[in-house]
């Protein structure tokens, strides 16, 4: 009995095998982004893609802004077409050249902070309005 049960197992395991090899075979690794959801929203601008890596938290600092100003912005208009949730990255890069451009990395990173504890309170509700019109 014990010795069909561990035939069997190794039957099991057998079968499976070609099907994760496949899998595996069918990853391709890309750096091009496609979104299912808004899929036309605005590219990051190009001085933040090419931000040196030793001052990525600058390009991280932008995102958070982006990230905060547009859940809440969805909750306070309470729409969340595309164009409300992903808006060009012009008000974001506003805020960081008007308050932070000149701020020590210390700064950003606490500032940063702030940002994402406003977008993560806004979340929710922005998230049940974006969950209704098919946008989250």
């Amino acid at each position: 009995m014990r010795q069909a049960q561990h035939l069997a197992l190794a039957a099991l395991a057998l079968s499976l095998t070609p099907t994760f090899a496949v899998a595996e075979r069918n990853l391709v690794p890309t750096l091009d982004r496609s979104f299912d959801v808004c899929p036309d929203r605005p590219a990051e601008p190009v001085w933040m893609q090419e931000i040196p890596l030793r001052q990525a938290y600058q390009r991280v600092l932008v995102q958070d802004i982006y990230r905060a100003q547009n859940l809440e912005r969805v909750v306070e208009i309470g729409n969340c077409d595309c164009a409300t949730r992903f808006p060009s990255w012009d008000a974001a890069e506003a805020v960081f050249r008007e308050s932070y451009a000149s701020d020590e990395r210390w700064e950003m990173l606490e500032a940063s902070d702030g940002y994402n504890r406003r977008a993560n309170a806004a979340r929710p509700a922005a998230k049940a309005i974006c969950d209704a019109a098919g946008n989250w």
